[in-house]
């Protein structure tokens, strides 16, 4: 069962009226990274290396995103219920402008502000102004015993 917007808006901080969605919250964009170096992934995590990224600058708030991957970082704090887990979509303008945002899974009790990979396929690129909404988080409810524990619990909080 999903969690209607206005009560996953009690989750998410913070939140304006204009964010509140029948099934979920908008995400905001408030840092755009240019993904500058090699990244590295393995079974244990021992050899996980995470590129930091090039911090891009907005001019008059906004950014010209050429065609590519950047990572971006969402305007918001999410505090996830140890009861339900998050999953993010892109906003049908993103992809109608020729643009996708891919997330992973956000587990039962992680807390973050946390990143989603902002794909740039139109190739006239794309304008994108600081707190655009760009992204759509909703949650299901579920049970379990076990909640977040990893490596990004907490992070840019």
């Amino acid at each position: 069962m999903f969690v209607s917007g206005e009560k996953m808006a009690n989750f998410l901080d913070p939140i304006k009226n204009k964010q509140i969605q029948p099934a979920g919250v908008d995400l905001t964009v408030i840092e755009v990274f240019e993904i500058d170096s090699v990244g590295e992934i393995d079974f244990s995590n021992e050899n996980r290396k995470v590129p930091e990224g090039k911090k891009l600058e907005f001019s008059e708030n906004k950014i010209h995103l050429k065609p590519g991957s950047y990572k971006i970082m969402y305007g918001e704090a999410v505090k996830m219920p140890k009861d339900a887990l998050g999953i993010v979509l892109p906003r049908s303008t993103l992809m109608r402008m020729g643009a996708t945002v891919i997330s992973a899974l956000w587990d039962p009790g992680y807390q973050g502000r946390g990143y989603g990979l902002l794909v740039v396929f139109n190739p006239h690129g794309i304008i994108i102004h600081r707190n655009a909404r760009v992204a759509q988080i909703f949650m299901i409810k579920g049970k379990t015993n076990k909640e977040y524990e990893g490596t990004y619990k907490g992070e840019n909080l």
